[in-house]
């Protein structure tokens, strides 16, 4: 009896009577034994046919070609064929299917040179919105192919009025669109970068098949219920699983990523000691119940086919953001295996591999959707504080060579190309949505898009919006109030002083804290506002008066100053994460088309208004040289008709030409219009930054904070310097050595002590509260317990 042959062969080539293997490529083997063909891919056959079958020849190759196992130039190698027989049988697939490949060479008569079958289905895909690689996985092909084909066809991508605003409406994603893409009907691989090179040889064809039974539901996080009313979130995700039994070698996960077989790798964490910055596990209960998995997974579905789907990508995000990892570019400075082990996988990915997920959740569009379920989330959960909530502008500059829209950067003082980016914060000063404005638009433009968002969020439920000066329109303000909101802003232009015996000491206990102002109020009507507002001024010791504007009428004086002053959170919010997370990195290099007939200023009448303005100035000064009297219109003219008993001078004959001038410059100015299209300004195409995933990793960045300030709130009761020192003691504990310790339910965390005893007690009382709650690592079954390195747990 002949010795079975090893799993993933038909025949081995040192069995007698082989004829040996044709090695198409690392991957890829032929074998031809005994008037039968066999093709292999990482020891798994694909293909097995008779050596006469040119049908079944053809479609092995093509099908090598189209899931990316091999170029064409490889198998055309291997079968001994052209590399234009190969593409030629790709075209015939493509246009005819699986029969085109069986009829004999040539182009047949009468048959149009395109169907239209596969063209029309991948073209309506592609006008849908879906990247190359959605359809890719949809179709059942690489990405590769589907790049090819719509070059073939002339495919353009639509123009920028037809596409998606960040400021606009994002349409509803429908169930079969959220779905993971790798559970749909397809045949082709869409992780096969990210899949190791070598196969085992003893790995069979139905690896990828589940085991018996119901797959392992994880409980709902705690905090979930507050959720349950948002239509748009999934059940929870099913725990994956995995088929590696080594932590430290992924192989079996990571060949079943690249057979199109794996959504997302299963955690699998293994003991160690000292293991760097495995302290950021203190965020994972925080980020659980932040919802942001689970809005994720309703929002985009899935990533495709990969080893590092979309559970592993989001958690990567936020645990770089709070190691301060600022960028992606970041992570050639740390080891691939240390950072693995936080997220239980063998290596993190790396640099070019996480950039390829940002931009394959970029191309699906929907960060502002993804932005706006957080948000719900957070409100559902906060809903306490979004009683006043804080609108202002973030200016991002630009220093790149591409000509975009400029804007005034107050950091700087002065206009430079830049985006800004509108920040919703809540009356704590925690961000809440963000939104980026369209060519740089003013708060008084941007404000109904941010209302409209708020309205989404809060309902019917009266809110009061405070926002500095750059929102100053009182038509707004009457729009605003009749809408439903109330408005808290600094008064802005000239107005006339209150007068100092109207000032009255007030005092109150705020949020924790005792003011004390001087204050006086009153009320005041403005123009192009019929509601009568109130007036609420601030007194400082140095007689400097600040006048603060609002609808509200219920609230006691001195709450009114302190919520308007209190909006210099949200300044430190920005400063913060300019320097904490880089807020201001580009994120992409690439630009989009911008609307070419959005009009701008007219640089023109810009330079114009500027000549006129210094030959307005020139001409007092020589009025006041020449010693005209208090009249010097009636001279002039007087001096004109040759009336006037002066003598013309030097002086004066420079005066009349610039006077001309200066008429001349005026009736000019008229004809001059303020604003033109962008069109006429700009040279070349007319482009804006792309801001999908900006978009998408301040989102990111936002939900990173949240979880850190979940961190600073539970570390505050236990740490006398809280108010300075507190966000420093949670980086410096998220950033430390721990020791892990895996048991069948639970995943045991010990920090290393800090720096002074007082404050690992204080990060020992953190993991206390945390342990209160123990809640599960994302993917699997096993418990957080934490504790710190020598002191007692609860």
């Amino acid at each position: 009896m002949a010795s079975p042959t090893p799993q993933g062969q038909l025949f081995g080539p040192d069995e007698p009577g082989g004829s040996g293997a044709v090695v198409i490529n690392g991957r890829c083997t032929l074998r031809r034994r005994d008037g039968h063909c066999a093709v292999s891919v990482a020891g798994v056959p694909v293909a097995h046919y008779a050596a006469g079958d040119r049908m079944a020849e053809a479609y092995a190759m093509v099908t090598l070609v189209q899931q990316g196992h091999a170029d064409q130039r490889e198998v055309a190698r291997g079968f001994s064929c052209a590399t234009r027989t190969v593409r030629r049988s790709q075209r015939r697939f493509e246009a005819g299917g699986l029969a085109a490949l069986g009829r004999g060479p040539g182009y047949p008569k009468g048959v149009p040179r395109l169907s239209g079958r596969h063209e029309t289905h991948v073209s309506e895909l592609k006008a849908s919105g879906l990247s190359n690689r959605a359809i890719a996985v949809r179709v059942g092909v690489s990405e590769k192919a589907v790049r090819k084909l719509l070059t073939r066809l002339g495919w353009k991508p639509p123009s920028a009025s037809e596409q998606l605003t960040l400021s606009g409406a994002v349409p509803n994603v429908s169930a079969s669109s959220t779905a993971p893409m790798s559970r749909e009907p397809q045949g082709g691989p869409g992780a096969s970068k990210e899949a190791v090179a070598g196969a085992d040889p003893n790995l069979s064809g139905s690896l990828g098949a589940p085991p018996s039974g119901e797959p392992r539901i994880p409980p709902a996080p705690a905090g979930a219920g507050a959720a349950g009313t948002d239509p748009n979130l999934s059940a929870p995700e099913p725990l994956p699983i995995s088929l590696d039994t080594d932590p430290a070698d992924r192989r079996f996960d990571r060949i079943l990523a690249a057979l199109g077989l794996l959504d997302d790798a299963a955690p699998l964490f293994r003991p160690g000691r000292s293991i760097p910055h495995a302290g950021v596990l203190l965020a994972i209960p925080a980020l659980v119940e932040s919802g942001v998995l689970d809005c994720a997974r309703a929002v985009f579905g899935g990533i495709g086919p990969a080893f590092f789907g979309l559970r592993t990508t989001v958690v990567t995000m936020l645990l770089m953001a709070l190691l301060r990892i600022k960028r992606p570019e970041a992570l050639k400075e740390h080891s691939p295996p240390d950072l693995g082990r936080l997220v239980g996988l063998d290596r993190a990915p790396e640099v070019k591999t996480l950039r390829r997920k940002l931009t394959r959740l970029a191309s699906l569009g929907r960060a502002v959707e993804f932005g706006r379920a957080l948000a719900h989330r957070r409100v559902a959960s906060h809903g306490a504080a979004m009683g006043f909530l804080y609108v202002d502008g973030h200016v991002r500059a630009y220093h790149g060579s591409r000509e975009i829209p400029k804007t005034h950067v107050a950091r700087t003082r002065i206009a430079m190309p830049a985006t800004t980016d509108y920040w919703l914060n809540d009356a704590h000063g925690e961000p809440v949505l963000v939104l980026t404005a369209q060519a740089n638009a003013g708060l008084v433009k941007m404000l109904p898009p941010v209302l409209a968002e708020i309205r989404k969020l809060l309902g019917d439920r009266r809110v009061t919006v405070v926002f500095d000066r750059g929102g100053w329109s009182p038509a707004l303000f009457e729009k605003m109030i009749a809408d439903g909101f109330d408005v808290l802003t600094y008064r802005k232009g000239r107005s006339r002083k209150v007068a100092r015996r109207a000032f009255a000491d007030h005092t109150a206990t705020l949020d924790g804290r005792k003011i004390a102002y001087r204050l006086a109020d009153q009320r005041v009507r403005l123009r192009a506002c019929k509601p009568l507002l109130r007036q609420v001024t601030r007194l400082s010791d140095n007689g400097h008066q600040t006048q603060v504007i609002t609808s509200r009428t219920d609230l006691a004086a001195v709450e009114v100053a302190f919520r308007m002053f209190e909006r210099w959170k949200q300044e430190n919010f920005f400063k913060y994460l300019r320097e904490e997370y880089a807020l201001d990195a580009l994120a992409d290099h690439r630009a989009e088309d911008d609307d070419p007939a959005r009009d701008v200023p007219n640089p023109k009448r810009k330079a114009l208004d500027a000549e006129i303005a210094r030959l307005r100035s020139e001409g007092r000064i020589n009025l006041a040289r020449c010693g005209l009297g208090p009249d010097p219109t009636a001279e002039l003219l007087a001096m004109a008709a040759g009336k006037s008993s002066r003598r013309p001078t030097p002086e004066l004959a420079a005066m009349f030409v610039s006077l001309k001038r200066y008429m001349k410059l005026v009736q000019r100015q008229a004809s001059v219009p303020l604003r033109v299209p962008v069109r006429e300004v700009v040279r070349g195409p007319v482009v804006r930054l792309a801001t999908e995933r900006k978009h998408l990793t301040n989102v990111f960045k936002m939900t990173a904070f949240q979880i850190e300030t979940a961190l600073v709130g539970l570390v505050t009761p236990h740490y006398d310097r809280a108010d300075d020192e507190a966000r420093t003691l949670v980086q410096t504990a998220l950033s430390s050595a721990a020791d892990l310790a895996v048991t069948e339910t639970e995943l045991r965390v010990t920090l290393a002590p800090l720096s002074s005893h007082h404050r690992s007690l204080a990060i020992s009382a953190l993991c206390n509260a945390l342990n209160k709650a123990p809640l599960a690592f994302p993917g699997t079954n096993l418990r957080l317990r934490f504790a710190v390195a020598g002191l007692p747990s609860a």
